[in-house]
């Protein structure tokens, strides 16, 4: 029988969809010829394949060879499928023998003297062979980043002829067992807080909002830190888990750029300019690419200069807060990638950023600071957990300061991993990850506590959104102090977080 049967990945999102790659030859005038759904990469793959069989020596058949791509409807892309549609040619050939095929899965670009190239979504195909059972067999280039998953069974040459000696069982490209990969990666970050001269109120906000991962607007004027504070919340963030890295590095691993092995177990922090387009952050283009959202996931991501996003960017941000998970839907796909990310925010009071400052003039009129601040929607506003003020200092408050000594990131952090601690024992998750039903499951708030909360929700006419994100700061500021129950002091100290409210009413007043 001149029909051979491999398996392959093809890339879709975050998710690596089972392939099966048949090859035919059958009489007729010689030909190759590729189906499937393939794109232009692929169905160049015939001229890639065919120069490399012939340049390692091996007969390329003068039939009839076809090659089918199952599933018919799933879009495949990419060099991944040279190496096992050359595989399908010898095994249909009878070059190699088919009998070990059906226990591996194979992804490789072909150059065309027969090596193996790099691909990019090896790790999401590295876990989808895992939990199928098979052993996946991938270029050397990547062998580094597929070792990473562990227990993997993950095998790697760097020629084609390597291949296929092994599955002749003449040479042996390892035991089948992943080996971490040698790394020597610093994960203690360089910018330190204790860096950072006074602002003490937004320190204390960035600690709280590290240990809840909660969200955040810094507003203050320009010089005041809100950048150079934010750049240092990975320093007192937790380290990654293992999975949680793992997630981290399959969404790089999607990206144009792929995943660099020296990034292992770092933090994500993206900071995307504010001329970035809409497309930009949330992803797409073919094939399906993550955006900045994505590349933030299970880390951070920093808008500098807020308000001069263009409102559509802005609003593209508010699914992705809420459920952690960003669609992307075109006419011809669908596609989805993670967005579990923390988003730090820093921005001006007015175009000008005087306003309210004592020490210089604001030339701004009150409707450009309204327009400024519309660019802001309220849906938007309420899906921020905390807004805090930065306030320029005194000359002598900033020299005494520096006198100081100031804590460093490792201190705090490890407040910051306690009360995550904490957290995690009680609910399994963070406080900023709490829904409305376990929100209200917790009996975290004391009567006084929850009087003076509802005093301030029917005076501002806060939403209902924003009752529950004040009680999960409230909650994560408890967690800090060691508390089992809210007191009136943490709903006190959560309600100062949103100071945005505040700014409107004072700029709509001017």
């Amino acid at each position: 029988m001149s029909l051979a049967i491999v398996y392959c990945r093809a890339s879709s999102g975050i998710v690596s969809p089972l392939v099966i790659v048949e090859t035919h030859l059958s009489p007729g005038l010689p030909g190759l010829s590729i189906v499937g759904l393939p794109e232009t990469a692929v169905k160049e793959s015939k001229d890639r394949v065919r120069s490399a069989l012939m340049n390692s020596h091996f007969e390329f058949p003068s039939r009839r060879i076809t090659v089918n791509l199952a599933p018919a409807d799933l879009p495949k892309e990419g060099g991944r499928f040279d190496l096992p549609i050359a595989l399908g040619i010898l095994a249909a050939s009878r070059q190699i023998p088919m009998n070990r095929l059906g226990f591996y899965e194979f992804m490789g670009e072909l150059a065309l003297t027969g090596e193996l190239r790099s691909i990019s979504g090896v790790l999401p195909a590295v876990l989808a062979a895992q939990k199928e059972g098979r052993c996946l067999i991938i270029p050397e280039a990547n062998a580094g980043e597929g070792a990473l998953v562990k227990n993997a069974s993950v095998l790697a040459a760097q020629h084609l002829l390597a291949v296929c000696a092994y599955l002749k069982g003449e040479c042996d490209l390892g035991d089948g067992k992943t080996q971490a990969p040698k790394l020597s990666v610093n994960l203690e970050p360089v910018a330190d807080m204790a860096d950072v001269s006074g602002q003490l109120q937004a320190k204390r906000a960035l600690e709280i909002v590290a240990a809840g991962k909660h969200s955040l607007i810094f507003i203050g004027p320009p010089g005041t830190g809100k950048t150079m504070l934010a750049n240092r919340l990975p320093s007192i963030l937790p380290p990654l888990t293992d999975t949680q890295a793992l997630e981290a590095a399959a969404v790089a691993s999607m990206s144009a750029s792929g995943f660099d092995l020296n990034h292992w177990q770092q933090i994500p922090f993206r900071s995307p300019h504010h001329t970035a387009s809409s497309a930009a952050l949330v992803g797409g283009g073919r094939p399906p690419r993550p955006g900045e959202i994505s590349m933030a996931h299970q880390g951070v991501l920093f808008l500098d200069e807020l308000p001069e996003f263009s409102r559509y960017v802005l609003e593209s941000l508010r699914e992705p807060l809420e459920s952690g998970l960003i669609t992307i839907s075109r006419a011809a796909f669908q596609t989805s990638f993670p967005a579990k990310f923390q988003l730090i925010a820093a921005m001006n009071p007015c175009p000008c950023g005087f306003v309210g400052n004592p020490y210089h003039d604001c030339r701004c009129t009150a409707e450009q600071i309204q327009k400024y601040l519309a660019k802001l929607t309220g849906p938007f506003i309420d899906r921020i957990d905390m807004q805090v003020e930065v306030p320029a200092l005194p000359a002598e408050v900033l020299a005494r300061a520096d006198q100081e000594l100031t804590e460093k990131s490792e201190v705090i952090r490890q407040r910051v991993i306690m009360a995550r601690q904490r957290q995690y024992q009680r609910q399994g998750k963070c406080n900023a990850d709490l829904n409305v039903a376990e929100l209200k499951s917790i009996k975290i708030l004391h009567p006084e506590a929850q009087s003076i909360l509802q005093s301030v929700m029917e005076k501002f006419h806060f939403s209902a959104r924003i009752y529950h994100r004040i009680l999960k700061v409230a909650l994560t500021i408890a967690d800090l102090k060691g508390q089992d129950l809210i007191q009136a002091a943490e709903i006190g100290e959560a309600l100062l977080y949103r100071c945005l409210d505040k700014q409107k009413s004072l700029f709509r007043s001017l």
